[in-house]
């Protein structure tokens, strides 16, 4: 399982290159169809896999994301535990259904919709530093806050994220961070935010044809 926090990967490790490798073969499962035109079941172990390559990232951004990070990690965590008992997203999904627990903390179900929401910021994290000019990472993460957790977070977490906006990391200290240039690093981002986003809308979904939601 790959780890959360902190700075950069070794010297010479990709990790954005990483991230985005493994978003594809589960992008293409998610648009794949099956012959009851649905989707075919995603298996919890690559998911899990895969998301936990974005961690890295969190701890890149320093103390405005601290919160996400830690939420994150341990959520993925979880998914990755519960891969050994359960073998696809719908069945973890349908045993908390059966047991009422869906909502509780520390379900399966819920900790699925949190780690939607990180994969999610992420992309359209990217999604801002590809069209936005200058060095600055304030405004691109800014919105990516905005627009995937902020209505989902009480005031002072809000307060306390809008202070953080102030000490991110620079895009040029980012990309050093991650081993990349400018460049590659474009190439990578494109690629997670191609595949990232049916992945996203695939469990979005997943709780909506339950008629569970995603605003809670």
């Amino acid at each position: 399982m790959a780890g959360g926090g902190g700075g950069g990967g070794a010297e010479g490790e990709k990790p954005l290159r990483r991230i985005a490798e493994a978003f594809e073969p589960l992008a293409a499962s998610a648009k794949s169809k099956g012959s009851s035109s649905s989707s075919p079941p995603m298996e919890v172990g690559p998911f899990s896999e895969a998301c936990s390559r974005v961690s890295i990232l969190f701890g890149c951004l320093g103390f405005a994301f601290k919160f996400a990070e830690k939420d994150y990690v341990s959520k993925v965590e979880d998914l990755a535990e519960a891969s050994k008992s359960f073998s696809t997203l719908q069945s973890l999904l349908d045993l908390d259904i059966g047991q009422n627990t869906v909502r509780q903390g520390g379900s399966h179900s819920r900790n699925l919709l949190r780690v939607k929401r990180g994969i999610d910021m992420v992309r359209v994290l990217f999604e801002q530093i590809l069209v936005t000019e200058g060095n600055s990472l304030k405004d691109p993460a800014s919105v990516a806050y905005e627009k995937v957790f902020a209505r989902h977070h009480g005031w002072a977490i809000r307060k306390a994220v809008a202070a953080g906006m102030y000490a991110l990391p620079t895009k040029a200290q980012l990309l050093k961070k991650l081993n990349e240039d400018e460049a590659s690093a474009k190439i990578q981002m494109q690629s997670y935010v191609v595949s990232s986003a049916p992945v996203i809308l695939y469990i979005e979904e997943l709780f909506h044809s339950r008629e569970l939601g995603i605003d809670w």
